[in-house]
């Protein structure tokens, strides 16, 4: 994996030019591995990785049992790549990793809440496009796209297969709009995303990381702001308000008898 450290503002933005049509996941720690969320969770409380297929299952049907009651149309449910991003979007831990066409709302996924280096990671979205894992060459991106009947079931959920899809539900909920966000989803969640891209051949590099010293935080996130990039857009509701105050607390505007001012 190719790493970068960027020393200003303006070498972040000529990086993420040169990355065009890559897509894009903000780390708050710079040497946080590249896993999900479900990853982190079983490898903190289930240690047998061999549970792990059996656990995520009951996962899937205890939100299926139960998520209807507050659903005015249970379609949703019906759908795994549709249902996994409910459970994501409301908390859940699960397989699929966010990743965003805008390197600059990554830079504030990882950047926000930062309390030391973080980083940026670019994936090569039109090379993996073609791209085929080099132990079958047959399975595609269209074979193993999990938006088509059982195939979450036969590629995914078994866990067996160092491979990965990216891509968009069938149906994007409004933070996804927003966020201009799109899912990974690996095969097996015990590896890391570069451990499973390395069972891809290709011409060019798949994965690139973006270091982000903490010492820029202010530059960038007051940057990002003059973008209207804030969890209030972001995350385009109440919660998503609530949580922007955060970084206002930070903002202050200079008036001129030396007060604040909105």
């Amino acid at each position: 994996m190719d790493t970068v450290t960027i020393d200003s503002w303006k070498s972040f933005v000529a990086c993420a030019d040169e990355l065009d049509d890559w897509a894009f996941r903000g780390h708050r720690a710079a040497q946080q591995p590249l896993v999900s969320s479900l990853c982190r969770r079983l490898t903190q409380f289930c240690p047998d990785k061999s549970q792990w297929p059996q656990r995520e299952a009951r996962a899937l049907r205890i939100f299926r049992r139960k998520a209807h009651i507050y659903l005015a149309e249970r379609s949703v449910l019906e759908d795994d790549l549709r249902c996994l991003a409910m459970m994501q979007h409301h908390g859940a831990p699960t397989r699929l990793l966010d990743f965003t066409k805008s390197p600059f709302v990554a830079a504030f996924f990882a950047l926000e809440g930062a309390v030391e280096d973080a980083a940026i990671y670019a994936l090569n979205t039109p090379a993996l496009w073609n791209a085929v894992p080099n132990f079958d060459a047959s399975l595609t991106r269209d074979v193993i796209d999990p938006r088509r009947g059982d195939n979450f079931a036969r590629y995914f959920a078994t866990n067996k297969h160092p491979l990965l899809w990216c891509g968009e539900p069938a149906e994007m909920d409004r933070r996804l709009v927003a966020q201009s966000g799109l899912f990974v989803v690996p095969g097996q969640l015990d590896l890391t995303l570069e451990q499973i891209l390395s069972h891809y051949a290709s011409q060019e590099p798949l994965l690139k990381k973006i270091v982000m010293p903490h010492g820029l935080r202010e530059q960038v996130m007051h940057a990002l702001y003059r973008m209207n990039i804030t969890h209030a857009t972001l995350f385009p509701d109440l919660d998503g308000l609530a949580r922007s105050i955060a970084y206002e607390l930070e903002v202050v505007w200079e008036g001129s008898g030396g007060g604040t001012r909105a």
